[in-house]
């Protein structure tokens, strides 16, 4: 009797923990169904007129490359050293760009020395000398984290400043630290380089070949724009941005290559805002026309909000909104937008472009806050 009494007993208890273990099964089955089902978000819509829809969901922008950097003390050997440049007096480097100009003097210092090493950066592999400037700095017990700083103010303000740098990865670059103790007294030469990665390109464009091939590309669309100039203000910011709306696939996949960048708006001629924002600013660069990169979100007509990239561009001393990408409509059936949809985003004040646009100086996480230029409230009228 007892023995059948434990019987049961067992059986119960194996049925119990098979059942226990389908259990577990089953959740974790769900919860990796809700990880994979998740990944792709829902595009959504800005109802500019009649059946004229404009696509406005972009996952990222620029800034989601952009980090504090890995920062290496006292290299070892295995992170070969380049020692080909000696170069770190970048004092006589002249920069006039608007984000660089909010920079205070140590970030401006690793801004100049991009711009001192563009050329050479084309390598992937060239590495930045940044000297002892920073040896007051790294004395102090929260050197190091300054030191972060000062760099992701630095590529923040490059990276928007100057938008045919489409071919770095700010992810693959390493600031490196290397301390020399006399008599206690310790000084520090700092420099960036790739680290033990191989090189700090981007994988599109992953070799200065490469990258030449695709200024070629980008210099040959260019030129053709350019040589349209009127040397009316107004008239040149209108040729530029048609060409764009005219010309360019808004790329609602999100999947492509350079869809962020120049390279893809003016080559591939398909792309996101950014990269409809970042040729705006390059042509206008061209062209000599103030206009700078402004970053935020935008809301549609549905109440829902995403991140998204426009412009401000500068028009007889007044500062206006552009907003490329919006004025590209997607029209559900075929055929064309309407004038109005074409130009609703065109030179408009704070008037029309505050109603559903924001934007946000700060462009990581708990980095520097840069401030945009005034724009005029009243739209501009031709």
């Amino acid at each position: 009797m007892k023995e059948e009494i434990i019987d049961k007993i067992t059986s119960v208890i194996l049925f119990l923990v098979i059942m226990g273990i389908f259990a577990v099964i089953i959740v974790f089955s769900i919860i990796a169904i809700q990880e994979f089902s998740g990944g792709d978000e829902a595009l959504a819509f800005v109802e500019n007129s009649g059946n004229v829809t404009t696509v406005t969901s972009d996952e990222k922008t620029v800034e989601d490359d952009i980090e504090v950097p890995e920062i290496v003390e006292n290299p070892i050997s295995s992170i070969e050293k380049n020692n080909n440049n000696t170069n770190s007096d970048y004092s006589s480097v002249k920069v006039d760009k608007y984000f660089y100009n909010q920079l205070d003097e140590k970030s401006r210092i690793i801004y100049r020395a991009f711009e001192s090493n563009k050329e050479q950066m084309k390598t992937g592999t060239y590495q930045i000398e940044l000297g002892t400037s920073f040896s007051d700095i790294l004395s102090q017990s929260d050197g190091q984290e300054k030191l972060g700083e000062y760099y992701q103010s630095a590529i923040e303000a490059y990276t928007y400043d100057n938008p045919e740098i489409f071919y770095l990865s700010p992810k693959k670059m390493f600031l490196n630290i290397e301390t020399t103790t006399r008599a206690g007294n310790s000084t520090y030469n700092v420099y960036i380089n790739s680290g033990n990665q191989a090189n700090y390109l981007t994988e599109e464009f992953n070799s200065k070949q490469a990258i030449d091939q695709a200024f070629a590309q980008i210099e040959q669309v260019k030129n053709q724009i350019v040589q349209k100039k009127t040397g009316n203000t107004y008239e040149d910011i209108k040729m530029v941005h048609d060409y764009l709306v005219d010309t360019i696939n808004y790329d609602s996949s999100l999947s492509k290559q350079n869809i962020y960048s120049i390279y893809g708006a003016l080559v591939n001629r398909e792309c996101v805002c950014e990269g409809y924002a970042r040729a705006f600013k390059y042509l206008l660069d061209e062209l000599n026309i103030p206009c700078v990169m402004v970053i935020g979100t935008g809301t549609n007509s549905q109440g829902e909000t995403e991140n998204h990239a426009w412009n401000y561009v500068q028009l007889n001393g007044n500062w206006y909104a552009v907003d490329t990408t919006w004025d590209d409509p997607v029209v559900i059936g075929g055929g064309s937008a309407s004038e109005e949809s074409r130009y609703k985003y065109f030179l408009v004040g704070r008037e029309v472009i505050d109603q559903d646009h924001s934007p946000s100086g700060q462009f990581t996480e708990n980095g520097k806050v840069f401030s945009y230029p005034n724009v005029t409230y009243e739209s501009y009228s031709n």
